[in-house]
């Protein structure tokens, strides 16, 4: 549902009965779009958020601050120089739509009265906030956009007009249903202060049926109680959506703290999702470059696959240079390696044979070169895209900001992402992570996961003990797994399928079935020399064969 007239309404009336009088003794700006101000009154300390958003635009009391910038941006400091110290002596709005202006009292040093206003629209991606003098000229606003109405510093305010109906002007039924059906039966397009999910939702509700003029009646009188604004509260609905419902709540500020919540998670998500899908733009471009690169090698090493045949093309010339005449194209020979099979060698006419031969040996001699070089890139490039991959299930497998946070320090850590992290200095120290592994406790035993690739090297190579017990996948990516034990502790059958269980559910392979888990004790899994976090060889392993799904 969009922040629409009725919710901005009801929230100006429990700031109306909560925050009058208050104090203005802090203003931040954390963004572009959001302004916070501190609030103190009788003792009790508020945060008001305003913010502009073109999707999120709304105001209401905070539990969630953002983090401030080092220097504050050019309004904020203009709202701190205007207003800092000011008292809320009105907070109002014409009819229902979504513009809030607070009207601010102070006195200065001469003991004289001085007002101020803040005024909010909440209008989409026309959405602003416009610091006006007590003569309601602006003195400056957020936001500087052209838009029909002359809103430039220096000028008088002039607030948005509509040409809807408002429905604290309506009499009867009568006059409700007439400005209704002149918008065929629109209530958003009808009448001040709808969105258009909330109209839809109460159309629903009620069973309106255009036609029947007699089922918009139930309609009728709920608008007329909701418009008292005597009792209300947000009510969350089953599509992560929510609506203002007339019945009353005894719980205080019920609906500012509701959408404090509500958008707090919304943007937590946004942000989540846009985040991850940084860091994983981030490897698969990596991922993209080294693939070229193994493609590359493997074209290199095609190319030495006849390697064999230019050392015997030079072996034969040298035994065959008596019968070789120069300006000629290529030779026939008996191939002595080959039960003396005739043989075609190409011959470049414009050296001599003899040149042919050491051309054809330098051939050999550096591709047997190129052969020991790239198949040592191979394996390391073939290692890095398996390392790779593995952080981008790890990605894949985040649930919290925490996770991802693991995971930057991972990248920034890494020399694979180094065009990434240009800026970093060198003797800056990467910070430690405090996210901790998945913990669980089953019919007694204590099992850990690691949710990474640092903290599955944390997990098995730092926290579990020698007599532990290590589950993994079997050639799939995947979490490690540690069942805590008791040196010389009996295991039974069960308890390792589980823990085989949950090796693959934490794995690439969580949606197959009949997925291969191997397990050992932890003091059989060693960790090369040099090797990617997350990588171990292991041995004395058992495998067990078991469903995700179990």
């Amino acid at each position: 549902m969009a922040f629409d007239g009725f919710i901005t309404k009801a929230i100006v009336v429990e700031l109306d009965k909560e925050i009058l009088n208050a104090k203005i003794d802090k203003i931040n700006q954390p963004d572009k779009n959001s302004i916070y101000l501190g609030l103190y009154k009788n003792g009790q300390n508020y945060l008001l958020h305003l913010c502009i958003h073109p999707e999120n635009c709304r105001i209401h009391l905070t539990t969630h601050p953002k983090q401030n910038p080092l220097v504050a941006p050019n309004f904020c400091m203009l709202l701190r120089k205007h207003i800092l110290g000011f008292k809320i002596i009105s907070i109002s709005m014409d009819d229902l739509e979504r513009t809030v202006e607070l009207l601010l009292e102070c006195y200065n040093d001469f003991s004289e009265k001085v007002i101020k206003k803040l005024v909010i629209e909440i209008m989409g991606r026309y959405s602003n906030i416009f610091l006006l003098d007590s003569e309601s000229k602006i003195i400056d606003s957020l936001k500087h956009v052209n838009t029909s109405r002359n809103l430039l510093p220096k000028t008088v305010y002039t607030p948005p007009v509509s040409s809807k109906v408002s429905l604290f002007d309506l009499q009867n039924f009568a006059e409700f249903y007439n400005s209704l059906s002149a918008y065929h039966f629109s209530l958003n397009n009808a009448f001040i202060g709808f969105s258009k999910n909330f109209a839809e939702f109460l159309m629903r509700k009620f069973t309106v049926i255009p036609s029947k003029k007699e089922s918009f009646i139930p309609l009728y009188e709920y608008l007329q109680k909701l418009v008292k604004f005597d009792g209300f509260q947000c009510v969350r609905l089953e599509n992560n959506d929510y609506i203002l419902d007339a019945n009353s709540t005894n719980v205080p500020l019920q609906v500012n703290f509701f959408i404090d919540d509500f958008y707090f998670e919304k943007e937590s998500k946004a942000q989540f999702v846009h985040l991850r899908d940084t860091l994983l733009k981030m490897i698969l471009s990596v991922l993209k470059k080294y693939e070229k690169r193994l493609e590359n090698i493997n074209h290199k090493l095609k190319e030495t696959e006849n390697m064999d045949l230019y050392k015997l093309y030079g072996e034969l010339l040298i035994a065959n240079l008596y019968k070789c005449n120069k300006n000629i194209d290529s030779i026939t020979v008996e191939n002595y390696y080959d039960e003396n099979k005739p043989l075609v060698i190409p011959l470049d006419k414009s050296i001599s044979p003899h040149k042919n031969a050491d051309r054809y040996f330098k051939k050999y001699s550096k591709l047997k070169s190129a052969l020991k070089i790239v198949s040592v890139q191979k394996l390391e490039t073939e290692q890095e895209l398996e390392y790779m991959e593995s952080i981008i299930f790890s990605l894949e497998n985040s649930k919290t900001f925490e996770d991802l946070n693991d995971i930057y320090l991972e990248l920034s850590s890494s020399y694979l992402f180094n065009d990434f992290f240009k800026n970093k200095s060198k003797k800056e120290k990467i910070k430690q992570s405090k996210n901790s592994p998945i913990s669980m406790i089953v019919d007694g035993y204590t099992i850990l996961i690691g949710k990474n690739n640092k903290q599955n090297d944390t997990l098995t190579l730092k926290t579990a003990r020698p007599y532990d017990m290590w589950f993994h996948t079997q050639k799939i990516h995947g979490s490690h797994v540690i069942l805590k034990l008791e040196p010389n502790a009996k295991i039974n059958d069960s308890i390792l399928h589980t823990c085989a269980v949950l090796a693959a559910q934490y794995s690439k392979g969580k949606d197959s079935t009949n997925v291969p888990v191997d397990y050992t004790y932890v003091k059989y899994v060693k960790k090369p020399i040099g090797a990617k976090p997350g990588m171990v060889t292991y041995t004395h392993q058992k495998t067990i064969y078991v469903n995700p799904s179990e």
